[in-house]
């Protein structure tokens, strides 16, 4: 059985690779940004109505492993899964490529919770996230 919890099926744009023709290394924080969004909408909350309620999930810290290059015109899938680490929740993030399943991203992201502007544990994710912890 899997671990992953979600998948996103993407597709790589020219504007997003370097002279080398490969993804730039900041583009891939912008594919891992957006497959944790899309997740979380998967769980019926919006991460724009959560920040007009006051409350902020933000990146402590991202650690990404670089693996097999993206290139122009590549599909990819990035897949996630999650642990609740004391107040942070941190999203295991791996992306492959749809041709041949290579990996070509690793990455761990730390988000943290603020609800107006304070520091919490962040309990609503418990229920919310019930489902995947």
């Amino acid at each position: 059985m899997s671990k992953y919890i979600y998948e996103l099926e993407m597709k790589v744009r020219d504007y997003e690779c370097d002279l080398q023709g490969i993804v730039n290394n900041a583009n891939y924080q912008h594919y891992l940004e957006h497959t944790r969004h899309e997740f979380l909408l998967t769980t019926g909350v919006s991460f724009a109505a959560l920040h007009q309620q006051g409350i902020d999930v933000v990146v402590s810290k991202v650690t990404m492993s670089f693996k097999t290059p993206l290139r122009s015109g590549d599909e990819f899938v990035s897949k996630l899964y999650l642990q609740r680490d004391g107040i942070r929740f941190v999203f295991y993030q791996d992306i492959f490529r749809k041709n041949d399943n290579k990996l070509c991203l690793r990455g761990v992201v730390d988000a943290v919770c603020l609800e107006n502007g304070v520091l919490t544990r962040g309990e609503m994710f418990d229920e919310i996230f019930a489902n995947y912890l």
